[in-house]
């Protein structure tokens, strides 16, 4: 039997420098494209500043995304095409006309975070200190949008927010919504083991009580205004001398603030998830999938409220949360935020508005827009 000849060996891959050259030139193609994209953008631009059409619209925002996520065939995931798009997306901003995004803050917040993954890197943020001060930013033109925090998954409803919701009905507009996952990490510029105290929001504590419990169980936690004022706290130490502080807060302010992470995603339950609201003077138009945000006190009558959630019902509206906040000096009464599934423009959602109006002594549309279908 005439002996087989020995297996050859497979074909040498190609080489790494033919590799990287060949990806050398699909970036110079990129380039081009990119730069070819971005001349169509100064025309957009050019013709809504004409027109006064907003340069920032949820519903062209929402179309784009659906389109280049339905053209992906990978092996890029869906988020990474996501980002890299609303990067391209905000330096279209920066090129019809510069946005400024007012939030809550310090800078590194998680409002802060949520602005800068949903608007991108090319505009400007602006930390206006506080809910309220964000919504009177919006609605004094000082910012073209606000972002506000407006429910989490562990904590419910934010009473800021909804409070401003109240005093600002009407002058300003829910124009987006927003989701953010939120992480949390332990920051410090000394090693784990001389960590003396933890600086952060209360809410903050309570998240990661678990994780603390078992890695810090006799570290004192100090409450801070906000997580990201927390992390300002152990960078203002670190400057003085040699810190023996660690704050909880977000990577964004790690690397604001300079502070190392010694330690990510600390958080008990993973599923920690914060919808925030995108403010803006202009209504949002339909996109097809929508919600419609609005604020309601009922007459005093017996039933009222089962009225009006009756009313959305019969007109075939889904109501996807409420939430109730004191109305005012009276006791017992209150005023109710509900979001329904659907535009205002919508012919259903009108007859809803227009039956349950009858049971309200006020009722008032606080914004529709796309509604979120990813997380960021």
């Amino acid at each position: 039997m005439d002996a087989q000849p020995p297996p050859q060996p497979p074909a040498p891959a190609a080489p790494l420098d033919d590799l990287r050259g060949r990806i050398d030139e699909v970036d110079r193609r990129l380039v081009e494209l990119l730069n070819e994209r971005a001349r169509l953008v100064v025309d957009v631009g050019s013709l809504k500043r004409a027109t006064g059409v907003p340069i920032y619209a949820p519903h062209r925002e929402r179309e784009v995304l659906d389109r280049v996520l339905g053209l992906n065939s990978g092996p890029l995931p869906p988020r990474a095409i996501e980002g890299v798009y609303r990067e391209i997306m905000s330096g279209s901003f920066s090129l019809e006309r510069g946005l400024s995004i007012g939030y809550l803050g310090p800078p590194g917040s998680f409002s802060h975070l949520a602005s800068v993954r949903h608007f991108g890197q090319s505009v400007a943020f602006e930390d206006l200190g506080t809910i309220d001060a964000v919504f009177t930013g919006v609605f004094r033109g000082h910012v073209d949008y606000g972002l506000v925090p407006i429910e989490n998954s562990i904590h419910g409803g934010i009473v800021e927010t909804l409070d401003s919701l109240t005093s600002f009905a009407g002058r300003v507009q829910i124009y987006a919504e927003v989701q953010l996952e939120v992480h949390h990490a332990l920051l410090a510029n000394c090693e784990p083991a001389r960590v003396e105290r933890i600086h952060s929001k209360p809410e903050v504590f309570s998240q990661c009580r678990a994780w603390l419990a078992n890695k810090f169980p006799n570290v004192p936690q100090v409450p801070a205004p906000s997580s990201s004022r927390a992390v300002q706290l152990v960078c203002e130490e670190s400057e003085k001398g040699e810190s023996r502080s660690a704050a909880i807060g977000s990577t964004l302010a790690a690397e604001i603030y300079d502070v190392s992470i010694l330690f990510e995603n600390i958080e008990d339950n993973p599923n920690n998830i914060t919808r925030f609201f995108v403010l803006s003077r202009e209504q949002a138009k339909r996109s097809g999938d929508d919600k419609t945000s609005i604020l309601f006190k009922t007459l005093d009558k017996p039933g009222a409220l089962a009225s009006v959630l009756s009313d959305f019902e019969r007109s075939g509206i889904n109501l996807t949360h409420i939430d109730k906040r004191p109305a005012g000096r009276t006791n017992w009464t209150y005023t109710f935020f509900i979001d329904a599934q659907g535009h205002r423009s919508d012919a259903t959602m009108q007859l809803a508005l227009e039956r349950a109006g009858h049971h309200c002594q006020e009722l008032t549309v606080l914004g529709s827009y796309p509604r979120s279908q990813r997380i960021l």
